[in-house]
């Protein structure tokens, strides 16, 4: 699924030109993020509290999203990849920017007018045990978007309960069973069922499968691949894991401290990864080959991820970057195509990563950087 930068075929000539998909139609795009920046106030104070900052959870972000495919959201722990979630399913308003959902924009509609779009767009969070409250019966938990969008009552929604519970794997006969009876797989199955209860066009996966053992992961992650075939759903798909994204999904997105660093095809970004913070992160990646992992040279980052509330001056990752310049703290990089790669496979890097490279060779040159 190769993607392609900018509006139509051209490639990106800003940090935030939108990025769409080549050969892909227009009509074909689910999701459009145009720009799209998030900041939350800081106050402090006592009775009287005023603002004193901004946490700069999102800034000026674009992608897109095709109908029917896959895009992984990697990145560290505070990236933004949450944030810029809520952001598409409208449940926190933008600072700026747009989001068009299947043509229509949708930016901090009000709460009235994004009730129709909300059958549309699921999520399916992280937890399995928090998500699902405790008091009530899962039968109650499923039939919820039946019960808000008034679209099955009675005998019909029980049944259509049942038939999404068989559908996940649930047994339709624990209808009326509490959640604490199911196990953690299986509540998040119940999570997957509630999300596909509308036939929503686009379900996000915020790091769905992270608090589940291994095994239960690949049967939640193949249950997520089978309801995609048969369903044509879209996925925007959050997870740390890398191994993980790279299963799932068509094209990549690496986000660090509310930018996008990196983003492309899947095997473009695996294979030849440009910016040096893509590379860090799938050197430590594990490997389940010991041969494999024992080869690959692991990048290892000094220092912590600066504050969102004062980002560095310039590219963000500089202070931590092995290949980091002068130019990296004055000059913000471009999200463009690097070293002769694809208009469909960008970065913003002003050094980018070669081939074969050896980035730990590079960290004494950080000495020229102030």
């Amino acid at each position: 699924m190769p993607a392609s930068t900018g509006p139509a075929d051209t490639a990106p000539v800003s940090t935030g030109q939108p990025v769409a998909l080549e050969g892909i139609l227009e009509e074909d795009v689910l999701v459009r993020v145009e720009h799209v920046t998030k900041h939350f106030p800081v106050r402090a104070g006592g009775l009287i509290r005023r603002t004193v900052g901004q946490v700069q959870a999102v800034d000026d972000v674009s992608l897109v999203i095709p109908r029917g495919k896959t895009l992984g959201l990697v990145g560290e722990t505070g990236s933004g990849k949450s944030t810029l979630a809520r952001c598409v399913a409208g449940l926190v308003p933008v600072t700026s920017g747009r989001v068009i959902f299947d043509g229509r924009d949708v930016t901090n509609l009000s709460r009235r007018a994004m009730r129709p779009v909300r059958r549309d767009v699921q999520m399916i969070f992280q937890d399995p045990y928090s998500s699902l409250n405790p008091r009530r019966r899962v039968g109650a938990i499923i039939g919820d978007p039946f019960a808000i969008h008034r679209t099955a009552t009675g005998g019909e929604r029980k049944r259509r309960i049942q038939e999404l519970m068989e559908r996940v794997g649930l047994n339709p006969e624990h209808y009326n069973r509490f959640p604490a009876e199911f196990s953690g797989g299986q509540r998040q199955r119940i999570g997957v069922a509630r999300a596909l209860a509308l036939r929503p066009k686009l379900i996000i996966c915020d790091e769905p499968v992270s608090a589940l053992d291994v095994s239960i992961q690949a049967q939640v992650l193949n249950l997520l691949a089978d309801l995609q075939q048969d369903y044509g759903l879209t996925y925007l798909f959050i997870a740390h894991d890398l191994e993980v994204v790279r299963h799932v999904s068509d094209s990549v997105a690496v986000m660090y401290l509310g930018r996008i660093g990196e983003l492309g095809p899947r095997d473009d970004v695996y294979d030849t990864p440009r910016h040096p913070y893509t590379a860090a992160l799938l050197s430590a990646a594990p490997a389940a080959d010991p041969d494999t992992a024992a080869a690959r040279q692991r990048i290892i980052l000094t220092g912590d991820v600066p504050s969102p509330i004062d980002p560095p001056s310039g590219c963000r990752f500089h202070p931590r970057c092995p290949k980091a310049r002068p130019l990296c703290s004055e000059q913000e990089p471009q999200l463009e195509p690097r070293l002769g790669d694809a208009p469909t496979h960008v970065a913003a890097c002003h050094f980018p990563v070669e081939a074969g490279e050896d980035l730990a060779a590079a960290a004494p040159a950080r000495s020229e950087v102030s």
